[in-house]
């Protein structure tokens, strides 16, 4: 029997093979992985490194110390970290920390849910200002955040009569225990913050509306066009900034027992290196909250090991910042050139 074949058809057109997709080099995949986890490999080699070099430096009391400085800072530069992804800048939550603070100590003699609630409120209010005027008046984010940094700080004097006045928190109140309470041998503020962190890794990752803030920030005309609310996803975030930094605020007054006038000065610029150096783009579109927790307890080690060495002003914190975030900055941009090619 005859076996059956298919003659071929001459008519047919020429078979063109597929070309498979290159694979990813290995600084395609390298890239992304320093971008998102260069803080932390960082952090992790410098607390190796001193506690061999300061015996004190890796005790548990240094560690609890340390936690509780940065915990205030943290819970500003998470709400950071939302607007800078979105491709926006928030220059007041410096003032708005220092009027939380003020606020809640003044509540305070009022009860534990005044001392909280009040500064929320004032200072929710405050970024959604900021919010209104930047996605729906088409305003600069930094002009706008900064007129309300001015204005923050004016509200704060002038509650305070130019700093004369001092408001004092309860120092048997609850609002107090919520600043100088233990839990697990760890502040109060501490547990906090990475409960908070813990919620914004979750928005962030897990929900439409976090995804949403990353959609902005690569890309607000495309978002607009894949049926985004692009105007209402950043008054939320501004919302959220200022909510977070009066939060912080509160924290502090219950942690100092007073509402300081000083405080703050600085902060914004602070957090922001924090949230550039844990990998978020200043350009907005990437970033995570993970990595400006890895930022925020970098920058904080960093002040600790001055203040070990005891013979360096504490100003050089901010000398090492600047260069850290310098370094970040260039790296960022690299790193993103050689995703590209």
């Amino acid at each position: 029997m005859k076996s059956l074949t298919t003659a071929p058809n001459p008519s047919a057109p020429p078979r063109v093979p597929q070309a498979s997709a290159p694979s990813p080099t290995g600084r395609e995949r390298i890239a992304p992985l320093l971008q998102r986890h260069g803080a932390f490999a960082v952090l992790v080699a410098l607390v190796l490194v001193s506690s061999f070099v300061f015996p004190s430096f890796g005790t548990l009391d240094n560690a609890q110390n340390v936690s509780v400085q940065a915990s205030f800072i943290a819970v500003v530069a998470l709400g950071m970290t939302l607007v800078i992804i979105t491709g926006g800048i928030d220059l007041s939550v410096g003032s708005v920390f220092a009027l939380g603070g003020v606020l809640a100590a003044w509540a305070s003699q009022y009860g534990f849910w005044a001392a909280l609630l009040l500064p929320l409120v004032v200072c929710g209010a405050i970024g959604t200002l900021n919010g209104l005027l930047i996605a729906r008046a088409g305003m600069a984010p930094f002009i706008v955040t900064l007129a309300t940094l001015l204005g923050a700080r004016g509200l704060l004097l002038a509650l305070t009569d130019e700093g004369a006045t001092t408001y004092l928190v309860p120092r048997d109140s609850a609002f107090a225990e919520l600043g100088q309470g233990t839990l697990g041998g760890f502040g109060y503020p501490v547990l906090v913050a990475l409960a908070l962190f813990a919620v914004g890794g979750v928005v962030l990752q897990r929900t439409s509306f976090g995804q949403s803030l990353f959609a902005v920030g690569g890309s607000a005309d495309a978002a607009t066009l894949m049926g985004l609310p692009v105007a209402r996803t950043r008054v939320l975030v501004y919302l959220l900034s200022g909510l977070l930094a009066g939060f912080a605020g509160a924290l502090n007054a219950a942690r100092l027992s007073s509402g300081v006038t000083i405080i703050g000065s600085g902060m914004e610029l602070d957090a922001i290196a924090a949230v550039v150096i844990g990998g978020t783009l200043l350009t907005g579109g990437a970033g995570s909250v993970s990595g400006t927790l890895w930022g925020v307890l970098l920058l904080a080690v960093i002040q600790n090991l001055i203040n070990q060495i005891g013979s360096l002003n504490s100003s050089y914190q901010s000398v090492v910042s600047g260069g850290f975030l310098i370094v970040v900055v260039v790296a960022q941009r690299y790193l993103a050139r050689a995703r590209r090619t």
